[in-house]
């Protein structure tokens, strides 16, 4: 039962890291799973701190990722509508374009919804921008969680190392 749950630990964990890129799995959750699947074995002490610290971790940076976007255009000079075009622009897209949506559908939304405030297109460039670095943003910043929750995964793994085999 170990060996399963160790493989379905690391699995969780490179799932998760694509997970950072692919909107449809939620990358640090996912990895955050792996570290608990490893910590469920008979052999690791089961560490309820660290758990839920790393979980906590896990749903905040889930949380903060639909946010950046958003104050991506407010930090840009972006208007009250280019945010809300930024969040229903993110969800038009992701349901008709898939995981491409997640790069595509911020922008276009903020896009449009400054020019809704009658700026011109030119204008309007400056806060899609920044919902499109919000994006990026909340990508590398879900990469980088779920690569610490990997190297967590291979630490308590080291540890171990004996009992296991």
């Amino acid at each position: 039962m170990d060996l399963i749950l160790i493989t379905l630990g690391f699995l969780f964990c490179l799932i998760g890291i694509i997970g950072s890129f692919l909107p449809i799995i939620p990358g640090p959750v996912t990895a955050w799973l792996g570290i608990l699947l490893l910590n469920l074995t008979s052999v690791v002490e089961f560490n309820l701190n660290f758990i839920l610290i790393t979980l906590t971790v896990a749903v905040s940076v889930g949380i903060l990722d639909y946010l950046i976007p958003i104050l991506g255009v407010k930090k840009l000079g972006g208007t009250r509508s280019g945010q809300i075009g930024t969040t229903v622009g993110l969800i038009v897209a992701l349901v008709i374009l898939g995981p491409i949506g997640i790069i595509i559908g911020p922008f276009l939304g903020a896009l449009l919804g400054e020019m809704t405030n009658n700026k011109s297109f030119n204008e309007s460039l400056k806060p899609a921008f920044g919902s499109f670095i919000g994006v990026i943003a909340g990508s590398v910043i879900k990469f980088l969680i779920s690569l610490s929750f990997l190297f967590f995964y291979f630490d308590i793994f080291w540890g171990y190392r004996e009992s296991f085999f």
